[in-house]
């Protein structure tokens, strides 16, 4: 795994960002000798997280409190 300090990386930014991208491998991000991040090739989910689909039916009023009003006209 390769280390960069955080003044270089700044420097070099955008082309590590591509050699990133390319070798797929990750890069440790220090400062002072120290390691604070870490630059990793992104990986897409396996699919998309939905809640379609998840409703099964619909009952009563959802924004109802169940007090009768004056002003409900019934």
């Amino acid at each position: 795994m390769q280390t960069i300090a955080a003044g270089r990386f700044k420097d070099v930014c955008l082309k590590m960002l591509d050699e990133v991208a390319a070798t797929r491998e990750p890069v440790v991000i220090t400062k002072r000798g120290k390691p604070v991040a870490q630059l990793t090739p992104y990986v897409p989910p396996d699919r998309v997280r939905s809640l379609a689909g998840s409703i099964l039916r619909e009952t009563g009023d959802p924004y109802g409190t169940g007090e009768h009003w004056d002003a409900d006209g019934s």
